[in-house]
């Protein structure tokens, strides 16, 4: 007996069985979300796609799957009006490339209003979470998601769903030269090993000294406790305020403001200040002491 449903069959298949797909709009108390096939020529790629490598296998294998199954899941796009196509990329830019590479002229899309900060998060989140990022990438993914987007180590923690060491030590890859990184990106070094010389004076030289005597990670670590430490790694780690003295602090803006406040501070020295009411009144006149 023949599945009802179609199941087990592609999606061109289906198509071929049911006709064009219709648009599909998704109503939300605040907006209409559409989901419709998209010229490919219509679309753009994201500038701030964390990820910056597609290995012409994967893509290749990917394009195979669309060729024979179709995009069993819909890109994420929004609409640009400064850009020299209509939509760009959110999410999926994978089966975007693998499908002009599959030979298709349109692609399922779900179509949504967001603005540049929060396509950001979204791309950064969604890469970070599915795709098979190279350490570099992920590294940066990471600290974008903490510069621009203004997550805490602990958020991206509890987000990717890894523990706040891995996060940390995952940071540490930024702070080494670009000629490391790139090392790192092309597979020639391994994040251990790239880990381990973030905190020396010389991690370029260490890393040609890895590559060419292929020291172990043991052996690196040795290698560098002998070494002179980067002197930006002790300013970094000056950069926090001492508790009792961030204590101070709350002390003094709440006797001047007369509302609760609590200073939370991120790596680099960046952090925020969080100002609490009670009541209405005491926001308008939390609001008259501040543009005074």
């Amino acid at each position: 007996m023949a599945n009802k449903f179609g199941l087990g069959r592609g999606l061109a298949d289906l198509q071929n069985a049911r006709g064009v797909i219709p648009d599909i709009s998704l109503l939300t108390p605040s907006e209409r979300v559409v989901v419709k096939q998209v010229p490919l020529a219509q679309i753009g790629a994201n500038p701030d796609q964390p990820r910056k490598t597609f290995t012409e296998n994967e893509l290749a294998e990917l394009a195979a799957s669309i060729r024979e199954k179709g995009v069993l899941q819909p890109i994420l796009l929004r609409s640009v009006s400064d850009r020299p196509y209509m939509y760009e990329i959110v999410a999926g830019e994978r089966r975007f490339r693998a499908s002009k590479l599959a030979g298709k002229t349109e692609i399922p899309a779900l179509i949504k209003t967001i603005d540049d900060d929060n396509a950001r998060e979204i791309a950064l989140i969604e890469n970070v979470q599915r795709e098979n990022l190279n350490p570099i990438e992920e590294a940066n993914a990471y600290k974008n998601l903490m510069e621009c987007c203004d997550y805490e180590l602990p958020d991206v923690a509890r987000l990717i769903g890894k523990s706040e060491s891995y996060i940390r030590n995952m940071l540490r890859l930024t702070s080494l030269p670009d000629s490391v990184q790139n090392l790192v990106g092309q597979g020639e070094l391994s994040a251990s090993h790239a880990r381990t010389i973030a905190v020396a004076q010389n991690p370029e030289e260490l890393a040609h000294k890895i590559i060419s005597e292929k020291l172990s990670v043991a052996d690196t670590d040795k290698l560098v406790k002998s070494a002179p430490r980067a002197q930006n790694t002790r300013k970094h780690t000056q950069k926090t305020i001492e508790t009792s003295a961030v204590r101070e602090m709350e002390n003094k803006i709440k006797s001047a403001l007369g509302v609760d406040v609590k200073i939370s501070q991120r790596r680099g020295g960046a952090g925020q200040v969080v100002l609490s009411f009670v009541s209405r009144p005491q926001l308008m006149e939390l609001l008259e002491k501040l543009t005074k």
